[in-house]
């Protein structure tokens, strides 16, 4: 690891307990900072409402006034995630009726661009809508330090991530984030070696300043997260990068094949950042076993991205209303 990266774990690595939430408030008064949060969701009515409840009760009273507007970005659920948000005190917005001259695409980077478009925070937090056993500390603990500290522009969350909640035999500490660890993370390595200290560097619950990822491109897929980080750093610098550890994270996992799809993204993601060249292929083909042997499934690797929301003319609109 680099030395750069060793005196920045010491520097830029919290606790959330590191910053008592009266801390986090006087520092909120003071300079006039308004925080939103913004859960992208699709098909989460089993977990949105206990989420949407928890910031609610606990940041966004009179006595907590930590968090202004709490909005969940509907990409397409064909279940009730709206009613079921909504009726546990969310603002709801479907994605398509949000910037309806360009045409969505699917994807979860793309809900996070247009999200900037119908918030209006100085602070965006962004929270992964099927999370168990929600903790509102997840949000207090990434806002924190970009309240109290002027020189943090973003902040990734970190977390133990058990693998198997759901089986016989119990979790496993630490198997989770299994994309993170055989892609990811040799990618940050290899050819970001400032970001080799991040332990979630693709973990949904992230805290950033608007005048930040206003300015930054969205990949529309799975790619959205690597690409924030690693332009963030180009953009800021690493010492403008932090992290805090807010415990444990637990939710629904997915299986092998999405999996794979997910770091095919990735990586995409990963070479464009590179060499800003163009894949030969951006298709990936997966085998899954069918009645007369492995049945070959081709998907489209995602290679949308989305310009900076301060370059669409309706952001401008927005923000000066």
């Amino acid at each position: 690891m680099l030395e750069e990266v060793e005196r920045w774990l010491s520097r830029r690595s919290w606790s959330a307990a590191e910053r008592p939430i009266e801390r986090i408030l006087a520092a909120k008064q003071r300079t006039g900072t308004t925080v939103s949060v913004v859960l992208p969701a699709l098909d989460e009515e089993a977990t949105v409402g206990d989420i949407v409840a928890a910031i609610r009760r606990e940041l966004m009273t009179a006595s907590v006034p930590l968090v202004d507007e709490l909005v969940v970005i509907d990409s397409g659920s064909t279940d009730r995630t709206a009613e079921v948000a909504a009726k546990a005190g969310a603002r709801v917005v479907h994605r398509d009726a949000i910037l309806p001259r360009i045409p969505a695409l699917p994807g979860k980077g793309e809900v996070l661009w247009r999200s900037l478009l119908v918030t209006s925070g100085d602070v965006v937090c962004f929270i992964d809508a099927d999370l168990k056993d929600f903790d509102a500390g997840f949000v207090s603990g990434i806002v924190g330090p970009l309240l109290t500290d002027p020189d943090v522009d973003f902040v990734k969350a970190m977390y133990d991530r058990p693998f198997g909640a759901d089986r016989p035999f119990g979790e496993t500490a630490g198997q989770g984030g299994r994309v993170t660890e055989l892609v990811a993370r040799p990618l940050l390595n290899l050819h970001w070696p400032q970001l080799a200290g991040i332990v979630q560097p693709l973990g949904g619950e992230y805290a950033a300043r608007r005048s930040l990822l206003e300015r930054l491109p969205f990949p529309v897929g799975y790619g959205v997260e690597l690409a924030l980080l690693v332009d963030a750093l180009h953009t800021v610098g690493l010492d403008a990068l932090a992290q805090v550890d807010v415990g444990v994270r637990r939710h629904r996992h997915q299986d092998g094949l999405a999996l794979g799809r997910m770091a095919a993204a990735i990586y995409r993601t990963a070479q464009l950042r590179l060499s800003r060249g163009h894949l030969v292929r951006p298709e990936l083909t997966q085998f899954e076993r069918g009645e007369h042997g492995f049945v070959p499934h081709t998907y489209a690797v995602d290679t949308e991205e989305r310009p900076p929301m301060r370059d669409i003319e309706e952001y401008a609109v927005h923000r000066a209303a």
